[in-house]
């Protein structure tokens, strides 16, 4: 077994290097800087390519890549790994609202063990905050001045008092159809995966629900998010309850996830599955 709590101290580590970085470009005062191109419909900025490879850089400087394979947004070309130890990065999730200044960005760093997480670090840089765990170990949050407090997901009573966090871009009729119908309809909008389970883990929401289309959220959306949920107590799971599954070849994550407070999670996964075939019979 590595030794995870030396591997989390680097990550965390790159971690606030990374989000400085980010913050340096986010608050450049002018945008052409940010040479903003389209991969997939997608937009890509020079901040992403440069941050992603100083991760890359001193990940790999310190732990190599004999028993470490790298899986990014930005490198990533389509193998699988054979390593059965892989660090899964998403250096800007959310650049759409980097672009669009809402401060609504994250930086995703998780490490992959065969095909489930077992340490994960997400940032909020304009929150100058770092989320962080090691799987069976909790999952902490932690400010500029090193300090560190323990995380757990709310425990409403009632169904209808649950928000759900909601995407303000990827949305399509089939979504908010769903949303529509859900039984609980609060609703607050947030930027990034790694961002709206945040808020999950501070109690300001509940329920995130992600369905794939045409196209689906990636590895690298979700990896590290998922085990600092689950290690505040909640739930993140395909909606027929089957866990998330990473490095299989396929980076998709595809069909229905829920990612919960775990209160009512089963339930709203039946819910889900009902709603939806009632929009395909429609």
């Amino acid at each position: 077994m590595k030794d995870l709590e030396n591997i989390l101290e680097l990550a965390r580590s790159v971690s606030w290097g990374a989000t400085d970085r980010l913050r340096s470009y986010y608050h450049q005062t002018s945008d052409d800087n940010l040479e903003v191109q389209y991969k997939q419909n997608e937009p890509v900025t020079i901040a992403d390519v440069n941050v992603n490879h100083y991760i890359l850089e001193n990940l790999q400087g310190v732990l190599g890549d004999k028993d470490f394979a790298y899986i990014s947004e930005e490198t990533y070309t389509g193998q699988q790994t054979p390593q059965e130890w892989v660090w899964i990065i998403d250096p800007l999730d959310g650049t759409r609202d980097f672009i669009e200044k809402t401060g609504e960005y994250a930086i995703h760093i998780a490490l992959v063990h065969e095909t489930r997480p077992v340490l994960a670090v997400v940032a909020v840089p304009e929150a100058e905050k770092l989320y962080y765990a090691i799987k069976g170990s909790g999952a902490f949050v932690e400010t500029r001045e090193a300090k560190s407090l323990s995380l757990r997901v709310s425990s409403r009573e009632r169904l209808e008092d649950l928000t759900l966090v909601v995407s303000r871009s990827h949305r399509n009729e089939r979504l908010n159809y769903l949303l529509q119908h859900l039984p609980c309809q609060n609703q607050k909008a947030v930027g990034s995966v790694g961002g709206k389970i945040a808020a999950i883990v501070e109690q300001r929401a509940d329920v995130y629900i992600s369905l794939s289309g045409k196209s689906a959220p990636k590895d690298w959306d979700i990896a590290a998010p998922e085990l600092i949920l689950t290690e505040a107590g909640g739930q993140f799971t395909h909606f027929d309850g089957t866990p998330l599954q990473y490095n299989t070849g396929d980076v998709n994550q595809w069909g229905g996830l829920l990612a919960s407070n775990g209160q009512y999670h089963q339930f709203l996964c039946q819910e889900a599955e009902k709603i939806l075939a009632q929009f395909e019979s429609h």
